[in-house]
């Protein structure tokens, strides 16, 4: 099923988002993690590319056993980091030919060790050059793009930033997952901004119910989120209680999820970090 179509029902496209463990024993855990959420029935579940590709192969296991198997719609990252036009087009006929509709086109992060994204020779520079590939291809597939309501981490320039989303979406994007942010009012901020820019797909916000205080301090620096003053004292004060982060956490997330989908956000795409838990009682306070 293409992803694109979900968007003219009338109920919200509830998403999950996983990334592709390093070993077969964290593939079976992270599996065995999929099927708990199951019970929420997703619309469609998305696996994430390592850097470089590193985990390519995986990425492809998980989400042609993850659609096979359990019968969900999956979508699986694909980025321009590390490999050629020739590369990019066979990995792109590998999940044709296994019955994958959907993809994420993305840059990708350099390298590590690495600050800044080179491509390789006959290779992307930008996720725009890769979205514009699959279709002069002819590749049958909903292409799905990110979007970042606090502007990209490499980009301060706002209007630059939109400039570049404006020129990927016209390649031929379906639609878009934002980056993860922890106060709605960027996300709705930059939709505006968007349809003003002219974007008319649909921009489904992207959220992550905080677990562990620290790891989120570091992930949303990477990235180029922030967290709220309010939601940054409350997870101070609970820091040192894990139980009571996850609460607040999975708490801040419900408020946000409820406000998104009532203002008619088109759905909801939860950064699991390959955990089922907090996701889990998301979904179930919000009814859905």
């Amino acid at each position: 099923m293409k992803i694109a179509s979900l968007f003219q029902r009338h109920a919200p496209v509830v998403s999950f988002e996983f990334f592709p463990p390093k070993t077969e024993e964290g593939v079976e855990s992270l599996y065995r993690t999929v099927e708990e959420l199951r019970s929420c029935r997703p619309s469609f579940v998305s696996v994430t590319y390592g850097a470089g590709g590193s985990t390519r192969d995986r990425t492809l296991e998980l989400v042609s056993r993850i659609q096979r198997d359990l019968g969900i719609a999956t979508m699986a990252h694909l980025t321009c980091v590390g490999s050629t036009r020739a590369e990019i087009k066979e990995t792109l006929q590998r999940l044709v030919d296994a019955g994958i509709q959907n993809v994420l086109a993305l840059r990708g992060d350099p390298p590590k060790g690495e600050t800044e994204f080179k491509p390789v020779p006959g290779g992307f520079r930008y996720a725009s050059e890769l979205v514009a590939f699959i279709r002069e291809q002819g590749f049958d597939l909903c292409v799905g793009a990110a979007c970042y309501p606090e502007n990209h981490v490499e980009t301060k320039d706002a209007t630059a930033d939109l400039a570049h989303l404006v020129t990927k979406v016209k390649q031929g994007v379906d639609f878009l997952i934002t980056q993860l942010f922890f106060d709605n009012e960027d996300y709705r901020a930059f939709v505006r901004r968007a349809r003003s820019a002219g974007i008319q797909v649909p921009i489904v916000p992207g959220l992550m119910p905080v677990t562990n205080f620290a790891q989120t301090q570091r992930f949303t620096q990477m990235c180029g989120a922030r967290i709220p003053q309010e939601l940054h004292r409350r997870l101070a004060i609970v820091e040192k209680d894990g139980a009571a982060v996850v609460a607040t956490g999975v708490h801040w997330t419900v408020q946000q999820a409820q406000e998104l989908l009532r203002a008619g956000a088109p759905g909801l795409h939860f950064y699991t970090l390959n955990r089922s838990s907090a996701t889990l009682a998301v979904h179930a306070a919000l009814g859905i």
